[in-house]
């Protein structure tokens, strides 16, 4: 492991903006159809040959902007080393380390997001940059009284998908980290 800090990336929000409209490709992003085994198994007992493939929206300039930033990149995404498959290679991404969700979609007792305290075992200890739609003020307020690094969960409005505003803050967030 590096001393650089982490930057833990969900797919569906931040680099899939899959909730913008459904007519409307955003631009700077193509359209890709995808068939992961996660989501053939998703609908099961449906047949493979009758599964409708994934749409997704990716922008192929995320990639570049991504490496050029002093972190080390990580997939906090339930599509964990499909991610290396699917999504990587169409971003331009090396094959990353990614989580493996102990409780995938489960509820968590405390009302937090089911990623969260993943994350931040995960993490263990180190300093980290979590860019996720799902974000929450609970799971914000966990996570800076329960890691003992450094931490910015970033929320990503998942109409829009990573805007430059988020690449602004993960630059000033890097500069600014006693890493």
């Amino acid at each position: 492991m590096t001393g650089r800090p982490l930057l833990l990336l969900d797919v569906d929000g931040p680099l899939n903006p899959y909730a913008a409209q459904d007519t409307d490709c955003p631009e700077g992003y193509g359209t890709h159809r995808l068939l992961p085994e996660s989501w053939v198994a998703r609908h099961a007992p449906l047949p493979r040959a009758e599964v409708e493939p994934l749409r997704v929206w990716l922008n192929p300039g995320h990639g570049p902007e991504l490496l050029s930033l002093p972190y080390e990149l990580v997939w906090a995404t339930t599509w964990m080393d499909e991610a290396n498959t699917f999504i990587g290679p169409r971003l331009g991404l090396p094959e990353l380390p990614y989580i493996r969700w102990t409780n995938l979609f489960g509820e968590d007792p405390g009302g937090l997001y089911w990623k969260t305290r993943d994350v931040v075992a995960w993490a263990a200890g180190r300093p980290f940059v979590w860019l996720d739609d799902e974000l929450g003020p609970a799971d914000i307020e966990w996570i800076a009284a329960n890691h003992p690094g450094e931490a910015l969960p970033l929320w990503v409005d998942p109409r829009a998908g990573l805007r430059e505003l988020h690449f602004a803050a993960l630059r000033e967030w890097a500069e600014e980290s006693p890493c």
